[in-house]
């Protein structure tokens, strides 16, 4: 590392047992073309399927490549923060293994946190999914929850940060194993500091293609969103119309039943169905609330 010119963008990768899809996001990342010195800090959870080695291949194409071990603990939050903390810049962007950013997405992500605290990349579904699995999430706007406290938030793929606020914050909450990134963005919105879209920057984000799996991270989300609601309740706010929405859609899945025949409408149920045990679940296992 040449101390002439000092690293200050830092891209960390957390990575379990990435597969041969991890080589299509490293291959993207070497590509990019961005002329300050920059690192991608590769934090490796414990995977069993040489994802690590497959990563060192890559510090011929990759400047200032480090592969930083994160097998003490599983999950994503301390694998981000392991990668963080040993991170050599003040400006952080964050990336997942089965994704594929696109080309410009480095340099617009490090332009604009010269102006600002927190981004959010764009995030494209449509060319690494099945078009029945596509949307448009986070390509014109921002995420926003739709309960208390309403934040604006990016997926955790798709996000950039100051060090300083990640140092603020106190880190990625171990105990949320999942939307770890959105309560990170939450209690940036309550420091006050506002999350901006990048529109020059793209990630094509992929999705679940497994029905089970698909049906699986939904309920995981539910699960988490349950508990989230349940912490940011505002003191005396009702909850009977998240147990009304609950309820309607019960009747929802009844009705998607009767066009079961169609491969879009055996996903659409699949994250429904999930969506609904989560929500079960995390009332019953964390009192949360519905959401």
């Amino acid at each position: 590392m040449d101390e002439k010119t000092p690293i200050d963008v830092s891209v960390v990768l957390p990575c379990y047992n990435g597969g041969p899809l991890l080589a299509v996001q490293l291959d993207a990342i070497a590509a990019q073309e961005f002329d300050q010195p920059w690192e991608l800090v590769f934090v490796d959870n414990a995977s069993t399927d040489g994802s690590a080695d497959m990563a060192r291949a890559y510090q011929d194409r990759i400047p200032n490549l480090r592969v930083i071990d994160a097998s003490a603990e599983k999950g994503q939050p301390f694998a981000l923060n392991t990668g963080i903390k040993a991170a050599a810049g003040s400006r952080i962007i964050l990336c997942d293994a089965d994704d594929e950013v696109a080309p410009g997405w480095l340099r617009a992500m490090a332009a604009a946190l010269s102006e600002h605290p927190i981004v959010a990349s764009r995030m494209d579904q449509r060319k690494l999914n099945p078009k029945w699995l596509q949307s448009d999430m986070q390509w014109d706007t921002l995420q926003k929850l739709w309960y208390p406290p309403y934040s604006a938030h990016g997926a955790g793929a798709t996000l950039g940060f100051h060090k300083s606020l990640f140092e603020d914050i106190g880190s990625f909450e171990s105990s949320l194993p999942y939307l770890h990134d959105t309560e990170f963005c939450i209690q940036a919105g309550k420091r006050g500091v506002a999350m901006h879209l990048v529109t020059d920057a793209v990630v094509h984000y992929r999705r679940r293609t497994s029905l089970k799996a698909h049906m699986r991270q939904s309920r995981n989300y539910a699960v988490y969103n349950t508990i989230l609601a349940r912490r940011h309740q505002p003191e005396g706010g009702g909850v009977l119309a998240y147990w009304a929405r609950f309820l309607r859609d019960w009747f929802r899945i009844l009705l998607l039943l009767r066009r079961i025949r169609s491969t879009p409408r055996r996903y659409e149920l699949a994250w429904m169905y999930g969506r609904q045990l989560g929500r079960i679940e995390g009332v019953i296992r964390f009192g949360g609330i519905p959401v």
